[in-house]
């Protein structure tokens, strides 16, 4: 049922169903709220599950900054076969000759994975190069060069080595494999940074593993703050909606933001924030939380409301014995 317009503010958690595009998803919540604006962050392919962020009106002004944060997930690494979308959606490119390795061998490599790396973006991403998004070329057969970049794993966590039951039947008539099996899954935990590309993880790994490897299943399991147990079905977004109830699942832009530094102002700063005016650093009167140079924070009137996203010119001791002159430009007024 679609809903009527209403006003909403606030960052709804949505678990993907497989076969649906983010877009998809968007595009369902908008028409449920009859019109409502509806962004996300962090694109999911579509075979992907798991944590997608809505924010609806207001909250679309801060996904930006929501997009930054760590994720983590669950994925299947198949190792003995290389696709040309580096996932199970793709064209098989190779296969495993020989024996497949080792739990050793693949917990050794895997631990190299760990840390600050580069990565190139695969060609079937939305990533532009000159104006042109990567898939678009794909899909045309083009390959584009494309620089590679930075990207860190905090943790990788190997949960288990097996071998699909697929793998293990061939053959006509479905006699049952000789031997070692062609394929392994790998399943793991990852968390990471803003843009990895988990695909091209799995791929990276089969490559050092020197047998090829696509990413088989992935779930993302959290956002920064927000995780599965946030999250609402759309089958359970129809359901609030129809009850004018979306509202009682909406995380407010502040909690959204929890892990920004808070900067609270007095009462004539904060009114200079309403009409765009930077900050002094002199009237700020609490702060929150520590950070670097050019980091973003909160900004919030005396009452606690939520005004705007700054960005600061120096760390917290530097700030509180800032020479006049001294100001918080203004990045988002959101008040």
């Amino acid at each position: 049922m679609q809903g009527t317009e209403t006003a909403v503010d606030g960052v709804l958690v949505v678990n993907k169903p497989a076969g649906w595009t983010s877009h998809d998803v968007v595009a369902k919540a908008r028409a449920l709220l009859g019109g409502a604006k509806v962004g996300h962050t962090g694109t999911l392919d579509p075979a992907a599950t798991g944590v997608l962020l809505l924010c609806l009106g207001k909250a679309t002004r801060i996904a930006e900054y929501l997009v930054q944060a760590d994720k983590e997930y669950r994925a299947v690494l198949r190792l003995g076969v290389a696709t040309d979308t580096q996932d199970a959606t793709g064209a098989v490119t190779a296969r495993a000759e020989g024996a497949l390795p080792d739990r050793a061998a693949i917990d050794a490599v895997m631990g190299r994975f760990v840390g600050r790396h580069r990565q190139v973006p695969p060609m079937y991403s939305a990533v532009k190069i000159q104006g042109v998004p990567l898939y678009k070329s794909a899909r045309a057969g083009r390959t584009v060069d494309r620089p590679a970049r930075e990207y860190t794993v905090h943790s990788l966590k190997i949960l288990s080595v097996t071998s699909p039951a697929e793998s293990a039947v061939v053959g006509v008539g479905g006699a049952p494999l000789a031997g070692p099996p062609s394929t392994l899954d790998v399943t793991f935990d990852v968390v990471c940074s803003k843009g990895t590309y988990v695909r091209t993880l799995c791929a990276d790994i089969g490559e050092a593993l020197g047998v090829g490897g696509h990413l088989a299943a992935l779930e993302r399991r959290r956002i920064g703050r927000f995780g599965l147990e946030d999250a609402v079905t759309l089958d359970d977004l129809a359901a609030l909606a129809g009850r004018d109830a979306v509202g009682t699942r909406l995380h407010s832009l502040d909690a959204a933001l929890a892990g920004v530094p808070v900067l609270t102002l007095d009462p004539r700063a904060a009114d200079g924030v309403r009409h765009g005016i930077a900050v002094p650093a002199a009237q700020v009167s609490r702060m929150e939380g520590d950070w670097a140079a050019g980091a973003c924070v909160r900004l919030q009137a005396p009452d606690g409301r939520l005004l705007a996203i700054g960005k600061v010119p120096c760390g917290p001791d530097e700030l509180r014995q800032a020479a006049p002159g001294t100001v918080i430009t203004l990045e988002k007024v959101l008040a």
